[in-house]
């Protein structure tokens, strides 16, 4: 269930609440006349079926409300209401299958944005991984998995691509290769220090190792289960279920890769700096086309129910 909270100038809020009103999702509504200071205009107020969420959403943007008012959506975890189970009733589909495409925007947005956490993050995770390698360490390289968030920009590129937005294709395709380039320094960096002062055994060779080895060994399951991961990946992000995610985290050797290279290259093991290399690509590029894929069925079956 959501809230939605419109701003909307006064010779509007007659025309928003018609669009409530014929919205089999809505329930609730309230309005208050001039409470609005900046901008100007009269607050609408009610609670919505997530199913009927992207419907009325674009109702109000026809309305012209995102460009002279505001259109603001906020989950409500807890409602005791039989009025909100009659409307779910009314939605079409259910509630655990809906994407409210303004909420994975906003998501995405936030998530593939780069900053100093992301940066941050982006070399925490290629340092454990690297000691990871080192080690031979299966639980540290799930433990770097979990800790990078590339997939953020991945799934920022994923709905650029899929919306056609070039500003945010370039955003999160920056943000993706500054945080892949700065973690594959620092791993470079940190390999030829600890190297240096003799904590890198001699024979140490990434391809060698019998549990992590498979990171410098790309192969067509690689490229399966990136695929597989770019499914769940979306659908985690289109549902808000973050236990999901996790899982795709640590099923994706994007993280470890990186760090790979950053080792290899540091320790002159450029056959295995390539195969890293490679299975980086391999990882991306069935993460990005998963997800756009993922995106276009879900809107297309979505917008199939709704009609």
């Amino acid at each position: 269930m959501l809230q939605l909270r419109v701003v909307s100038p006064s010779h509007r809020t007659n025309a928003v609440l018609e669009a409530l009103r014929v919205s089999p999702a809505t329930f609730n509504v309230s309005v208050f006349r001039g409470a609005a200071l900046d901008p100007v205009g009269d607050v609408v107020m009610c609670d919505v079926a997530r199913e009927g969420a992207n419907g009325l959403v674009l109702a109000l943007r026809e309305l012209g409300l995102d460009e002279d008012g505001t259109v603001a959506l906020s989950r409500v975890d807890v409602l005791v209401s039989a009025a909100g189970v009659e409307a779910e009733a009314r939605a079409p589909g259910h509630a655990g299958d809906a994407a409210v495409w303004e909420e994975v925007d906003e998501r995405v947005r936030g998530e593939s944005a780069l900053t100093a956490s992301f940066l941050a993050f982006m070399v925490i995770a290629a340092l454990i991984a690297a000691v990871g390698l080192v080690e031979d360490a299966p639980i540290l390289i799930v433990g770097a998995m979990v800790v990078g968030p590339e997939f953020g920009p991945v799934a920022g590129l994923s709905v650029g691509l899929f919306n056609r937005r070039v500003p945010q294709v370039r955003a999160s395709s920056v943000t993706l290769v500054v945080g892949l380039v700065v973690a594959t320094a620092v791993s470079f960096l940190a390999t030829a220090v600890a190297d240096a002062l003799g904590l890198v055994p001699a024979e140490f060779s990434p391809s060698v190792q019998p549990l992590t080895g498979f990171i410098v060994d790309p192969s067509a399951l690689s490229f399966v289960v990136a695929l597989l991961a770019g499914v769940a990946g979306t659908l985690s992000l289109t549902q808000a279920k973050a236990g999901a995610l996790i899982g795709v985290l640590i099923s994706v050797t994007t993280i470890p890769a990186v760090a790979a290279m950053g080792v290899s290259g540091a320790l002159g093991r450029w056959d295995d700096a390539w195969g890293a290399a490679v299975q980086l690509g391999l990882n991306l590029v069935a993460l990005v086309l998963a997800g756009v894929v993922t995106l276009w069925t879900q809107r297309e079956a979505w917008e199939r129910l709704s009609q």
